[in-house]
């Protein structure tokens, strides 16, 4: 193995692995442990985790995106009409928010795409406002302000179900993230980010590749939006796209470090947790505490967590 290739490598692969089935193992036997409550806060950390890593996916093409409330609540959205007007099985519905979020984020893309840095970060924030005024004002499909009810939620809202439910899925967008990171698209997205025009020089369709996880990523977003509706069996423009779907996914990945799987996973974890405990100590101050936190990471530690947990570990190495 090279130099370079030792230096990408990063963390041992042996202790991702043990690492990751012993939290597995955990999450998996958490019902039998613990009562409802820690399996909402065990949803609530992977519902932002999964959105986290489909943020991270992007930015990995140098593409900075503010408008992961906008697909998620468009996949809320999706799933609900879908079980109203076309009769799908609640957890089918996942998959139809995933398809259709992707189909419109891929006609958006056609368009925004030409876009970049701080004006591609602008258009997407202003298009997950879109999203928010066309719902309350489309009364005949949305429900307008006032929301709509999904008519059934996936295991007749049974707990534990639901909770394996979202498991499973945030297992799935896990190892999509790994997948993407170890393909041929990750190699192409990443030379875009280093430089657009030595990438374009060396064969590589900027636009298409961008297209592809621009796709992909909105998809994962909208079929987590599809989860989350089958939770609480309602939407609403207010709280489905909620601007803390953008902010609190960010901030995990500020913090536990960014162009990687595991610094979101890392990143989403402390940071959910935390957020539960100040919830209870400053009801009305803990996204202070997460702003801190961002200012904090990004003076002192821009490489979160895992990028310094990497760094020493090759900088042990190398001595």
């Amino acid at each position: 193995m090279s130099d370079q290739l030792k230096r990408d490598a990063g963390l041992s692969p042996r202790l991702v692995l043990i690492v990751a089935i012993a939290a597995g193992l955990v999450l998996a036997i958490l019902p039998l442990l613990a009562g409802p409550y820690p399996q909402t806060v065990a949803r609530t950390v992977l519902i932002y985790m999964m959105l986290s890593l489909s943020w991270d996916m992007l930015v990995r093409s140098g593409q900075l995106s503010f408008g992961i409330a906008g697909f998620f609540g468009l996949g809320g959205y999706a799933a609900a009409t879908g079980a109203k007007f076309l009769g799908i099985p609640p957890v089918l519905t996942i998959l139809f928010a995933a398809l259709v979020v992707a189909v419109i984020a891929v006609g958006i893309g056609a368009v925004v795409l030409r876009l970049r840095g701080m004006y591609f970060a602008i258009v997407t924030l202003a298009l997950a406002e879109i999203f928010r005024v066309i719902a309350h004002n489309w009364k005949s499909l949305t429900g307008g302000p006032n929301g709509m009810l999904l008519p059934e939620v996936a295991f007749n809202g049974n707990s534990v179900a639901t909770y394996f439910m979202i498991l499973i899925l945030a297992a799935l967008v896990i190892g999509a993230s790994e997948w993407f990171r170890h393909s041929r698209i990750h190699y192409a997205i990443t030379a875009i980010r280093n430089n657009e025009i030595v990438a374009q020089s060396s064969g590589i369709s900027i636009y298409k590749y961008l297209l592809i996880v621009f796709a992909i990523t909105s998809g994962i977003q909208g079929a987590v939006g599809a989860g989350y509706s089958q939770l609480f069996g309602f939407v609403t423009p207010e709280s489905t796209f909620n601007v803390n779907f953008t902010l609190i996914p960010l901030a995990m990945t500020l913090l536990g470090g960014m162009y990687g799987t595991w610094g979101p996973v890392v990143g989403s974890i402390l940071l959910g947790v935390l957020g539960e405990y100040l919830k209870l100590v400053i009801p009305y101050g803990h996204l202070v505490v997460y702003g801190l936190i961002i200012v904090f990471v990004l003076l002192f530690m821009p490489q979160g967590i895992v990028g310094l947990i990497k760094a020493r570990t090759r900088a042990g190495g190398d001595r």
